[in-house]
């Protein structure tokens, strides 16, 4: 009945004509326009003025300069990123086409590892780490590496959490050891820093080192200066596999003791021996979120993940950073207490070679040796092969030669359990991945097809022919849902007063088309993109314009 009544308001309202503003930028007409608040479709009109929505109803009278029939189509908020890795690909390409063609309009960044603060010693050592992308880091502080994208031009907005990672790393350098009690206060005096300058709260990524050292006091003690700032903290947990119920305990733990709401990052069971813990997350969420603590989720929508090649390696031997654990490949009595550990079941890390379920689930996607490119889209099984090496001495060869982590997809989860996810309540998106283009320095690697498809084969593959949910809910959790969380100023609702990004795509049409084996796909579906009441989506073609903003937090949002 509640459904009903909804229906015949809006649709009472939809047929009031609106009074006719002063003349509008831009009139979207006849669409079938989603609020974002999950309430169901209303065939109707959305005014835009400058940078903002002006006007909801009937424009028929109203003049503009530019018009979009948008008839048979949904119109909707900008979908918002959770989850994002474009801190490099957009220095590169500010267009964000692999995101843009899917209707998103926020990128959100700092799981973990953020662009700032640093030291100039951090800064030497992503340079000399950089792969595809090369750039000059033109900034110290997280706050002016969001000026610099916006001053570059970007179509999308950016915001970012201050990355607990880059926090120890500033002050504690990448050792496995406590901070002091002078270090951590230094450490909390720069989350103060970056709170002031608009940054999200706190973001960690504890299967990683140096993240993986950090107790739960020291992220508690991070948190408690977030909180009292209005902001959140997001995390990779401590574990999504054997550990993973104690890793949700420990979230839900920080969430209590440091009042901060929290998220889980990419939220999954992890290996097939933990598909069935779902039930018990979904209980300790829920048991949490009951008690008045404010815990939620975000997840991507493909049963594989995408990391490195050291998320098969040990904690201890990463210890003191990728060069220090290369040194320690070369000694032989190190090494091969490594092998053995990379192939040995175990609770007290995460290791993805034996959740996987061994070198067949192991895709490798990106190099940054060109001689070692033509493993990109190979197992490490085939690599193996090739090497006429063990998969374990094939890792260690590979990290070594590269230098790098060595971009890997890990093939992980269950395909019911993704469902299950897709319909919580309070679970949002994040891609997980940088926003690229099939084009230029792109193509030199391969990708995860979660980069051009994540929000796209949600409302195609789930919402569409899987049914998993209704349309509207999938809209909600994509846009009100995610920009609430964060509390970014009046964003992710179509409402008047609020920030015209809108997405306008057919839900008969709109689809994922990247794959595993040939990821540089676009996704297909979406007509028209506007992010700050300019175009840059316009009939299905990418326009010239960068209207993309640094967002920061609402004060006094929570």
């Amino acid at each position: 009945m509640r459904r009903l009544a909804v229906i015949a308001l809006a649709a009472l309202l939809a047929s009031c004509r609106t009074p006719a503003p002063d003349r509008l930028d831009v009139v979207i007409r006849n669409g079938r326009v989603f609020d974002g608040s999950g309430a169901p479709g209303v065939t109707t009109d959305v005014g835009l003025r400058g940078d903002r929505i002006v006007a909801i109803g009937d424009l028929s009278d109203a003049k503009a300069e530019r018009v979009i029939d948008a008839r048979g189509m949904a119109v909707a908020p900008g979908f918002v990123n959770m989850l994002s890795w474009s801190t490099d690909s957009l220095i590169e390409d500010g267009s964000s086409e692999g995101e843009i063609r899917q209707g998103v309009t926020t990128q959100i960044m700092g799981e973990g590892f953020s662009m700032g603060p640093l030291t100039p010693e951090m800064k030497e050592r992503m340079r000399r780490e950089q792969g595809d992308v090369r750039y000059e880091i033109e900034w110290t502080t997280l706050a002016e590496y969001l000026s610099y994208l916006e001053r570059r031009g970007i179509t999308q907005n950016v915001a970012s959490f201050v990355g607990a990672t880059t926090l120890r790393e500033h002050v504690i350098g990448l050792e496995d050891r406590d901070p002091t009690p002078e270090q951590l206060e230094k450490m909390r005096d720069l989350v103060r820093m970056e709170m002031d300058a608009g940054a999200l709260g706190i973001g960690s990524s504890l299967i990683y080192s140096p993240a993986t050292y950090a107790k739960t006091e020291e992220l508690i003690a991070l948190c408690e200066v977030a909180a009292e700032r209005g902001g959140m903290y997001v995390s990779h947990i401590r574990s999504e596999g054997n550990g993973l119920l104690e890793a949700v305990d420990e979230l839900i733990r920080i969430a209590r003791e440091a009042r901060i709401p929290a998220e889980i990052y990419h939220l999954k069971a992890a290996g097939e021996k933990n598909w069935g813990k779902l039930d018990a997350v979904i209980a300790r969420v829920e048991a949490a979120r009951a008690e008045g603590l404010s815990i939620t989720a975000d997840m991507y929508t493909y049963t594989a993940g995408a990391t490195g090649l050291d998320a098969s390696i040990p904690p201890w031997a990463q210890s003191g950073g990728p060069e220090k654990m290369r040194e320690r490949f070369k000694d032989p009595a190190t090494r091969e207490r490594i092998l053995d550990e990379i192939v040995t079941p175990t609770d007290e890390w995460e290791n993805f070679y034996v959740l996987c379920g061994g070198p067949e689930k192991i895709l490798f996607v990106e190099f940054k040796n060109e001689k070692l490119k033509p493993l990109q889209g190979k197992t490490l099984a085939e690599a193996a092969r090739l090497r006429e090496k063990s998969p374990p001495e094939t890792i260690l060869g590979l990290m070594t030669e590269d230098e790098t982590r060595v971009g890997t997809v890990y093939f992980l989860m269950s395909e019911e359990n993704v469902k299950r996810e897709i319909a919580l309540p309070w679970v949002s998106f994040g891609s997980d991945a940088a926003s690229m283009a099939p084009r230029g320095v792109f193509l030199k690697s391969s990708a995860h097809p979660r980069a051009y498809g994540n929000f796209a084969r949600l409302l195609g593959k789930y919402v569409r022919d899987e049914k998993v949910i209704p349309l509207e809910e999938a809209i909600r959790k994509m846009t009100s849902l995610p920009a609430g969380n964060l509390g970014l100023d009046r964003r992710g609702r179509l409402a008047k007063g609020f920030y015209a990004d809108v997405v306008v795509f057919d839900p008969a049409t709109i689809a994922d088309k990247a794959t595993f084996e040939n990821p540089h796909q676009l996704a297909v579906g979406v007509s028209h993109v506007i992010v700050n009441g300019e175009i840059v989506l316009d009939g299905g073609r990418m326009t010239d314009v960068r209207p993309g903003r640094a967002l920061r937090r609402a004060r006094g949002s929570r």
